[in-house]
């Protein structure tokens, strides 16, 4: 290797070498190619774009042109990345859905919001739009820099004069290296009124521009769920919004709902929207939808969601918001380059930005008009002078003998400079009429008030801002409209699952052996009392329903197990199953341990005002505990009371704290005592005595007593009585008690007790699951120390095993079945 050689080799670290190649490379990219100016808005390949039509004359009164001579003649001069960025910018800027004020005119094929895709450009046509011409006017009034372009063989604008908030007004979306920007568009009227407000007040908050310029306005319209998004993203120039579909809900004669989306989010993609409500309706994770059209055209969007007649649009609606893009999140990131650099911007200092940069563009105009009027003044001089003397100066140029010595001669005979001199020499004859004297000398009187105009608008700011206050109307009276995208007061934007589900009653059956499952209440049909019932639950030979409560599905329930553990679920999470199905293993739906098994459930609804929950044990245990304490039931449980060895927990009472409680036994004997008796105690604690049992006695089951009640009791075979509440003496907790049922070899041991008010239906479970729903009304009134009248009619060896009021439905085409 020579010499020479060798001076050409460098040694150079890796590391540094690909450092500051990489961010070279980074801030191309983030400069000149992927974030806006937050002057102008715009990024270069759309600044060239506007820049090369104007140039061509593409303006709005002319004819339309190929796209393809556009893409040409912008990517040959001003952006040298390839034709088809370009022309996908220029779609971008044309597409009506994209851009809330388009800045070009297409004539084709430009695309669709069903993200077809536009026609080759040698195939469509597009010119500048009316509200672009407003981002290049004063261009050539040297209002900005220009600079060479790629390869130094013409000039192109570093930024264009931008005379409308473009940045804002039509947003902006860019992938950067190590950064993004995400502006979404906003409606002219609202930020000429926020630039108003700057102007006015620079000292206003962000808060009050929110006055004037409300929120986004996207060109889809659609709805902005909430504010507090819209305020943290003008604050901090970062936030979420949430945008929804606006939907109507027709109804027919037949009271059939039909959703009808007529917006949808900005960006969303119709066609694939439908797609995918389609395709979760096949796979029946949305149901309740019959039908589903897109009847879209040239007068609007309208997709038609046919909904089954048991089904409400509600609950439809919050499924498609969750889990289809009729509801979206929009993230502000308001980057885009100050003094070339990126930064991330609130509104104020958007609005400050634009503002800063038209005082900029007016100077700088008013300048190139102070010296292009002076210039021409100068002339009218000289012109003056010409006419003041013609006919020396034509006599003059007559005995010249070449133009250089004429117009020597006027410099030095009458004082002029060369440019006088010069306009002089090309001054027409018929110039020199009266009537052309007169012009001049007008010509001459306005550019003196112009020249003083323009000195005064240069000496002070305020008059700077006035122009831009009034030019700024002027914009508005052209191009303002209403805004498109309604803002709804609305916060709860996050669907949790009882949203998604149809509110709807329930019963929830569990059996001894730990099986569970939610019914219609209407598989039940009312019988009289004494009928046979129909099958509940089907069932194993040694497994018989021992918990039925009537809830909804929205309502909490909580588990209460013979460990003294709670476990929580809601109505709808508990599986559906036919009236003959066993139901689901309980162990499946909350996490109890193996030897650990479910002795009662409660019902909590969570707008309830009642404020405790009073356990009764198998033992005759009470305990009281604020409901406080069961708010927050993580997977695992939590720790109810603490249940002594023997001893089981027999029922759990939701109760108001003043409430007087009934406590019934297995031999038939019952006390009443005031809740008051029992104090309250936390989660882990025992309890107190609640009655002192008889010996082979247990406690069956309790109840609340409210004013003006009865209680129905029912013994194992089948018989029970309803019996005014008065009829029970209300003593101290801890006695042992009182009557309640004569138990016989006929009727057998009491199983179950039931406080009414004499409108309820009850229904019975027997052991093997046959279950009868009556109306209360059918039970006769009778002592505390009677037998009672029949009320199901068992199979042999059957017995009852719980009871459980529902909510009086009745079908008034269909008559209660006949008493066996």
């Amino acid at each position: 290797m020579d010499e020479q050689d060798n001076r050409r080799i460098e040694n150079a670290d890796v590391t540094t070498t690909i450092r500051t190649s990489f961010l070279e490379y980074a801030m191309s990219v983030i400069v000149a190619r992927a974030l806006p100016d937050a002057r102008d808005g715009m990024k270069p390949v759309q600044r060239r774009i506007l820049f090369g039509m104007n140039q061509q004359g593409m303006f709005p009164d002319r004819p339309y042109k190929k796209s393809a001579r556009i893409t040409g003649d912008v990517m040959g001069k001003y952006h040298p990345h390839g034709d088809t960025a370009i022309y996908e910018s220029m779609v971008r800027m044309a597409q009506d859905f994209s851009y809330r004020y388009p800045l070009v005119d297409g004539h084709g094929n430009f695309g669709s919001i069903d993200g077809d895709p536009p026609a080759a450009m040698r195939y469509t046509e597009a010119r500048l739009s009316k509200i672009s011409m407003e981002m290049l006017r004063d261009i050539n009034k040297d209002t900005v820099d220009f600079v060479p372009n790629y390869d130094e063989t013409e000039k192109e604008p570093s930024v264009l004069p931008s005379r409308i908030p473009n940045l804002l007004l039509n947003g902006a979306t860019g992938i950067a290296v190590g950064m993004t920007t995400n502006i979404p568009p906003h409606n002219l009227s609202e930020l000429i009124a926020g630039i108003h407000h700057l102007m006015d007040n620079p000292d206003v908050t962000v808060t009050e521009l929110m006055e004037d310029i409300k929120g986004p306005d996207f060109p889809t319209g659609a709805l902005v769920i909430g504010r507090s998004g819209i305020r943290q993203a003008y604050e901090t120039g970062k936030g979420s919004i949430v945008l929804r579909a606006k939907t109507e809900v027709e109804t027919s004669k037949t009271g059939r709902e039909t959703i009808i989306v007529k917006e949808i989010p900005y960006m969303v993609n119709k066609a694939r929207l439908v797609e995918r409500i389609g395709q979760l309706v096949h796979e029946k994770k949305i149901d309740g939808i019959t039908e589903l059209r897109d009847e879209s055209d040239r007068e609007g969007m309208r997709i038609v969601i046919g909904i089954r007649s048991d089904t409400t649009s509600s609950i439809i609606l919050n499924n498609l918001y969750k889990l289809t893009p009729l509801q979206v999140n929009f993230g502000y990131n308001m980057v885009a380059i100050v003094n070339g650099a990126p930064k991330v911007l609130n509104l104020k200092e958007l609005l400050n930005n634009y503002l800063t940069f038209q005082e900029t563009v007016i100077r700088r105009r008013t300048a190139f008009d102070l010296k292009k009027a002076q210039a021409r003044i100068h002339i009218l001089e000289g012109l003056r002078i010409a006419l003041d003397h013609i006919d020396e100066i034509v006599s003059l140029i007559r005995s010249a003998e070449t133009p250089a010595v004429a117009k020597e001669g006027l410099i030095t005979k009458f004082q002029l400079d060369d440019i006088q001199a010069q306009a002089i020499l090309d001054m027409r004859l018929v110039r020199l009429t009266g009537l052309e004297r007169d012009k001049i000398e007008d010509e001459y009187a306005q550019l003196e008030k112009d020249i003083a105009d323009y000195q005064d608008i240069l000496a002070r700011p305020e008059r700077v801002n006035e122009i831009i206050y009034n030019e700024l109307l002027e914009i508005e009276s052209k191009f303002g409209d209403e805004r498109k995208t309604e803002i709804v007061k609305e916060e709860i934007t996050n669907f949790e699952d009882e949203d998604l589900i149809e509110q709807e009653d329930i019963i929830v059956g569990l059996t001894h052996n730990g099986y569970i499952k939610r019914l219609d209440p209407s598989d039940f049909r009312q019988q009289n009392r004494g009928g046979r019932g129909v099958q509940g639950m089907g069932l194993h030979d040694d497994d018989f329903v021992e918990q039925l409560i009537y809830t909804n599905t929205h309502e909490q329930i909580l588990f209460f197990t013979n460990k003294g553990k709670v476990y929580s679920a809601k109505g709808y999470q508990i599986p559906s199953f036919g009236r003959n199905a066993k139901g689901l293993p309980v162990i499946n739906l909350i996490n109890i341990e193996k030897d650990e098994h479910v002795n009662t459930m409660v019902k909590v609804n969570a707008e309830s005002e009642k404020e405790y929950l009073l356990f009764v044990t198998k033992m005759g245990t009470v305990k009281r505990t604020h409901t406080g304490e069961f708010v927050n039931i993580r997977n695992s449980g939590l720790r109810a009371l603490t249940i002594h060895e023997g001893d089981e927990l027999v029922n759990v009472m939701i109760t108001t704290g003043a409430s007087n409680v009934f406590i019934g036994t297995h031999l038939g004997y019952c006390v009443v005592f005031p809740e008051t008796e029992v104090r309250s105690a936390g989660r882990v604690a025992s309890g107190v005595r609640g009655i002192r049992l008889r010996d082979e006695d247990y406690v069956i089951g309790s109840t609340l007593i409210p004013k003006d009640s009865e209680i129905l009791v029912i013994s194992e075979n089948g018989y029970g009585k309803r019996t005014p509440a008065d009829d029970y003496t209300v003593k101290k907790r801890g006695g042992k008690g009182m009557r309640t049922l004569r138990v016989t070899e006929k009727n057998g041991p009491l199983a179950g007790v039931m406080t009414i008010v004499g409108h309820e239906d009850v229904l019975i479970v027997s052991d093997s699951g046959v279950v009868i729903r009556f109306d209360v009304n059918d039970v006769s009134k009778s002592g505390r120390s009677t037998v009672g009248v029949r009320l199901i009619r068992l199979d042999q060896d059957a017995k009852v095993a719980t009871l459980s009021k529902a909510i009086k439905v009745e079908d008034p085409d269909e008559e209660p079945e006949s008493e066996e």
